[in-house]
Order: structure tokens, then C-alpha cells, then sequence
């Protein structure tokens, strides 16, 4: 981040999509990292008076050093984490992008094929909306509460998602 104030727990998160793989991001190289050791996709905390479309261009090209070129918002997720506040994460999808990936000194940059893309070390809670990016859902409202690093509910608009139907 270019030093500007952080809006806490307002974020994006973006999935740049190329001959039906992924661009993702295995988070190995910060010392305090709550995604470390997972596979996430490209984005961040927004910035005090930045968008959140304009909060993704930044992110990616941040960490990727691709700018995107077309990309649309697929849906909103609300983590409830115990003992902290909820995080509302702009969810994102591109297929549209200039430019050559540089390295990300957040970790390690990946085309991951969708197919195998739920095999990798994940959240509980990304398989959900992975799951539903890949069935092309509508714009879509997810809630998703973890005790810890356990998938404890979600929520799909409005709606319980039974523990059996979000285990993959």
C-alpha cells in the first residue's frame, strides 16, 4: 500500500480468470498473516476514500502488477470472525487484464485450473463462493462465520447453508 489510511475490514478480493485457470496467490511471505499458508485470490483493504472497483485495480496491480482491463463485482461476503469486528469483502471476477506478472512480496503467484482449485489449502468458506463463481451464480450475498480458523455458518442471501452442503 502506497501509505494511505486504511479502511479496517472494508475489502475486495478478485479472481482473474485465463483458459478456465485462476490467478492465485498462496500467501507464504508475511510474518503476520491471517491467510498464511492458504490460496486466496488478489486484493486488500480499501483505502480511505477509494471505491471498491477502485480498490481492486489497485490491489491487483499491487500485487500482481497486471492491470485489469475488464472485471465485474460477483458478490458481497461478511466474515464474522469471533472476537473481531466483521470484515465486508467486495468479491470480484476479471477476464480482461494488460501487462506482466511481476513478483508479490505477499506471496507466491499461481494459474491454478478450476478444476483443482478447491484440492488447494483453502478457507471452508472460499469453496462456497469458488463453488458458486464457477456455477456462474447471480449476484450473490454470503455470510460466512468462523470460531477461529473453523467454518462455523453461512448465510447464502438471506438463507442457512446446511454443514453438509458447504463441506466439499
Amino acid at each position: 500500500m502506497d501509505g494511505g489510511i486504511v479502511v479496517n475490514e472494508i475489502t475486495t478480493l478478485c479472481y482473474i480468470e485465463r483458459d478456465n485457470q485462476y490467478l492465485m496467490l498462496y500467501r507464504v511471505k508475511k510474518e503476520k498473516d491471517i491467510n498464511a499458508g492458504k490460496w486466496i485470490g488478489l486484493g486488500g483493504h480499501l483505502i480511505l476514500g477509494e471505491s471498491p472497483d477502485e480498490c481492486v485495480l489497485r490491489e491487483v496491480k499491487e500485487e500482481s502488477g497486471l492491470t485489469l482491463t475488464s472485471f465485474q463485482i460477483r458478490g458481497i461476503i461478511t466474515f464474522c470472525l469471533e472476537g473481531r469486528d466483521a470484515e465486508y469483502m467486495f468479491l470480484y471476477t476479471a477476464n480482461g487484464f494488460c501487462g506482466e506478472i511481476t513478483e508479490c512480496d505477499e506471496g507466491e503467484l499461481a494459474w491454478v485450473n478450476k478444476e483443482r482449485v478447491l484440492e488447494l489449502p483453502l478457507w471452508e468458506g472460499d469453496k462456497i463462493f469458488l463453488k458458486l463463481l464457477q456455477e456462474k451464480a447471480e449476484f450473490f450475498s454470503l455470510k460466512l462465520c468462523y470460531r477461529k480458523d473453523m467454518l462455523v455458518g453461512a448465510v447464502l442471501n438471506g438463507e442457512e447453508i446446511k454443514k453438509d452442503k458447504y463441506i466439499y
